[in-house]
């Protein structure tokens, strides 16, 4: 045995986990390797930290009560006044002159499989769009191409990928040409151990580990440990717009949300949409000790969600759409692993697929252990400054998360289309729709031909001739 396999072996053995190599001699040369190499990349005193979290909690520790120390959040909301227009319009001003001066990139992230929709494929690679079934890659590459078009600035994208999609997404932009963009970066995400309600590390076989991604908030040291750090520097590019890969209605760049960003000096920014109903499956933001904060919907009990304010709206009602703009120093603070600011570690209990102490495969019927993973907006805590943004939902936010029902394919398709309707009936387009907006037929509008209201009817109503409107009808 070399003595550097000796050693990981006896590191394994130190912190009580070296069933891992249980089957070590069992194992080709191949497998061997494979084992060690997963092994050799788990950072055992990190997570022997979390592991005591997870032993704590099974013992009865006490969580957070969010009733005692959570209020309401203060956020910006969208104008319905002169005032409110005159600072929604300088904020405007405000990003398109940093959008032409190249001061934004754009990251996706895309760690996700489709499992959930039906679909083995990343999720990215999902056909959303009602005419063309464009992919949700594709919508947002087009989206990316009319703002590098608009503002004379090729921008860059960086995508991160997962360990189970990698391979895949990268062949997928290759075969489509990166969808004509020239600057598309693809970056990994980080991976941790599953482990039983016992803490130990979980093997899904003789030589694999049961490893899974560690979450978006994985985002940040993934994007540092990268090198993409010298991407922003050489090209003076200091802030990111970040975004998750299932909402195809995302503004991948927001010259508001930009100009509002640089107005008030803030370090993370975060995009809201007002929640529709109580038992919305959405995060809500909060203020927790001084510091903007969100509470998962999971966490969040059902007297808070439906608790009034004085003006009877619901007083958790700023929902989280995913959508944030981050300063690259911040980035940068927030992934440098020696750095004190470290995202608080979030356990969901799942079914993991393990081997039993004698390699037999178990397919649990019931959950048997842990995932740990970290959240992107659990950097707000250590923003010094930082910023709520309300966005127009039927503009900016329908996601893809479930098969059927609320948040599916099919209600996502069924609000673009509600959106492609608003725009063409306010350039004057003759089609019909229903009481909720919804027309009777499938019709797109390519991003490529704009990618926001304001754009389109600029070009719309600079047509001599405009198309009529009918089923599946495609403006590009």
């Amino acid at each position: 045995m070399e003595a550097v396999e000796r050693e990981l072996l006896e590191k394994f053995s130190y912190y009580g986990q070296d069933h891992v190599f249980r089957f070590l001699n069992d194992l080709n040369s191949t497998e061997r390797a494979d084992l060690l190499c997963q092994a050799k990349g788990i950072n055992l005193h990190k997570l022997s930290g979390k592991i005591r979290t997870l032993l704590a909690l099974n013992n009865g520790f006490i969580g957070l009560h969010f009733k005692d120390v959570a209020t309401q959040v203060n956020f910006i909301g969208l104008p319905n006044n002169d005032t409110d227009e005159k600072k929604w319009a300088e904020a405007y001003h405000i990003g398109e002159k940093a959008l032409g001066e190249g001061r934004i990139a754009v990251l996706t992230a895309a760690g996700g499989q489709g499992s959930r929709l039906g679909r083995a494929s990343p999720k990215g690679m999902l056909k959303v769009t009602p005419v063309n079934g464009k992919t949700l890659f594709q919508v947002f590459a087009e989206k990316i191409r009319f703002a590098e078009k608009k503002y004379g600035h090729k921008i860059h994208w960086f995508i991160m990928t997962s360990d189970r999609n990698r391979n895949e997404i990268i062949k997928f932009f290759y075969e489509n040409d990166s969808f004509g963009l020239a600057h598309v970066h693809f970056f990994n995400q980080g991976s941790l151990p599953a482990v039983d309600f016992s803490g130990k590390i979980m093997m899904e076989e003789k030589h694999r580990i049961a490893m899974h991604p560690d979450g978006h908030g994985g985002v940040f040291g993934a994007f540092v440990n990268s090198g993409l750090l010298d991407i922003l520097d050489e090209n003076d590019i200091d802030m990111i717009s970040y975004f998750q890969v299932d909402n195809p209605l995302v503004r991948c760049i927001d010259p508001h949300f930009v100009g509002f960003h640089i107005k008030q000096q803030s370090q993370m920014s975060c995009r809201m949409v007002t929640k529709t109903y109580p038992e919305e499956k959405i995060g809500v933001f909060c203020t927790m000790y001084d510091k903007t904060a969100i509470i998962e919907y999971s966490d969040l009990s059902a007297e808070l969600a439906g608790e009034k304010d004085i003006t009877g709206r619901l007083r958790f009602r700023a929902g989280n759409a995913a959508i944030h703009i981050f300063d690259r120093d911040f980035v940068k603070a927030i992934g440098d692993e020696n750095a004190l600011k470290q995202l608080q570690v979030h356990m969901a209990k799942k079914r993991i697929p393990t081997i039993d102490a004698n390699g037999n495969y178990i397919e649990p019927e019931s959950v048997n252990g842990v995932k740990f993973e970290t959240f992107v907006f659990d950097a707000l805590q250590f923003a010094q400054r930082s910023l709520v943004l309300e966005a127009d939902r039927r503009e900016n936010f329908s996601p893809i998360k479930n098969l059927h029902g609320t948040d599916s394919l099919a209600t996502c398709k069924q609000n673009q289309l509600r959106l492609f309707a608003r725009w063409l009936l306010a350039g004057g387009a003759e089609i019909p729709v229903d009481a909720t907006g919804l027309p009777p037929f499938n019709i797109e509008i390519s991003p490529l031909f704009a990618e926001n209201k304001v754009d389109f009817l600029l070009k719309w109503n600079a047509l001599k001739v405009k198309p009529a409107i009918s089923a599946n009808s495609y403006i590009s």
